[in-house]
């Protein structure tokens, strides 16, 4: 099958390009920088590109995770070709009380969120598309940026972290996992139409994640009890003290996926390229 890929060279893209390949399959990376070109004599089209980083205005989120988004599946319907979009989770919120499912209503609590559920929106009113949608949580693994490459360096330095208390859920997914889950959307007769949400299995709180992190880099995490309550004062401080926990039965009940790593060989993988890098 010939596969586009859109954000190829990117942290999720770059992993999912050597899984697509060994699967054997043609990908083809796009370039967008001059605009969506037409994907002729493609079968299917991956759309990674796009801005999730916190200090980018509404308008060019918009610009690029939801107008771009529409012109690249108008063009993969016209070339027939399946679309595979890579949406997320935080379309339904940046909290969960309970695990978000693909029933949760749409409730996004930021402008990247809200420019990714416009996208969807906006995709699925497009004439003729054969349209699957991911919702990933945070993504982890080599070449991770932002809060997570934070986390690492922090339990590496043995920084003393105020988390001992901390009582929540946070769902993650390993590159590796979520590119096979991608590969398995853009395969799958079943995935027609449909959206999933996408994580490694069972939520750790955060300070489970941050005693895992010190295990896969040889580290102890230097952890010490503060009330949650004050330590939100901090700004950003509830995304690690607030839960937001998916529930991702209906991708291994409809395509029978089951994510091929583990946590711990995820975060393996992900501290042997911080030592290297």
């Amino acid at each position: 099958m010939r596969i586009l890929v859109t954000g190829a060279s990117g942290f999720i893209g770059s992993t999912l390009c050597e899984r697509l390949r060994g699967a054997g399959h043609d990908v083809r990376p796009v370039s967008l920088r001059a605009g969506v070109p037409e994907f002729t004599n493609a079968q299917a089209v991956v759309h990674l590109a796009g801005i999730a980083h916190r200090d980018a205005d509404a308008g060019e989120l918009r610009r690029v995770n939801t107008e771009l988004a529409a012109e690249a599946g108008r063009r993969a319907a016209v070339a027939g070709a399946r679309f595979v979009f890579l949406s997320s989770v935080k379309v339904h919120g940046d909290e969960s009380a309970a695990p978000f499912d693909e029933r949760s209503p749409f409730a996004p609590g930021d402008a990247y969120g809200e420019s990714k559920a416009r996208a969807e929106e906006t995709l699925r009113a497009v004439d003729g598309l054969d349209l699957v949608v991911l919702r990933p949580p945070l993504v982890y693994g080599p070449r991770v940026k932002a809060n997570f490459l934070r986390l690492l360096r922090a339990v590496d330095r043995g920084v003393p972290l105020p988390l001992a208390g901390i009582e929540n859920r946070r769902s993650l997914v390993y590159v590796g996992n979520l590119a096979d889950a991608i590969l398995r959307c853009a395969e799958s007769p079943q995935a027609r139409g449909r959206s999933f949400i996408v994580a490694d299995g069972a939520a750790p709180s955060t300070p489970e994640l941050c005693r895992a992190i010190g295990r896969a880099l040889g580290r102890p995490a230097r952890l010490f009890p503060v009330p949650r309550g004050l330590l939100e004062l901090a700004p950003g401080a509830r995304r690690l003290t607030r839960s937001l926990e998916v529930d991702d039965r209906v991708l291994r009940e409809a395509l029978g996926w089951r994510p091929p790593f583990t946590p711990e060989a995820g975060l393996a993988a992900t501290a042997r390229w911080y030592r290297g890098s």
